[in-house]
């Protein structure tokens, strides 16, 4: 049975760092195209970062120079640093996975539908 936990959000102040993990469970994510989605209630999904099979990476232009999505195939975790974290990087943050060979165009752009499987997200709160 395919899972994943993440865990790793909390509030911190502007300027701020945290590091989000998904850990999987059922699957291997060598062969998963990899994504941290982060939604604000009354608002649409955003796709923050993703990363695919070959290790290529992807980013929303909010976040390019402050965020870092990176996996540990040893132990099958995904992680995102997020570095000088503000206000508007509010918001609860998922991992999602798909199994294929690389990540869709619009794994940044939405939608964000075509994942099937969802952890259950980790709450990041940036205060000003």
């Amino acid at each position: 049975q395919v899972s994943l936990m993440e865990s790793g959000g909390g509030s911190v102040q502007t300027g701020g760092s945290l590091r989000l993990s998904c850990e999987a469970s059922g699957f291997t994510y060598d062969d998963y195209c990899m994504a941290w989605i982060r939604q604000v209630p009354g608002k649409e999904r955003e796709g923050v970062a993703g990363i695919d099979t070959d290790g290529n990476t992807f980013y929303t232009d909010s976040v390019k120079g402050r965020f870092t999505i990176s996996k540990d195939g040893a132990k099958n975790t995904l992680y995102l640093q997020m570095n000088n974290l503000n206000p508007e990087d509010t918001a609860m943050y998922y991992c999602a996975a798909e199994w294929r060979r690389g990540c869709r165009s619009t794994i940044i752009t939405g939608p964000h539908d075509f994942f099937p499987y969802w952890g259950q997200g980790t709450q990041v709160t940036v205060s000003s």
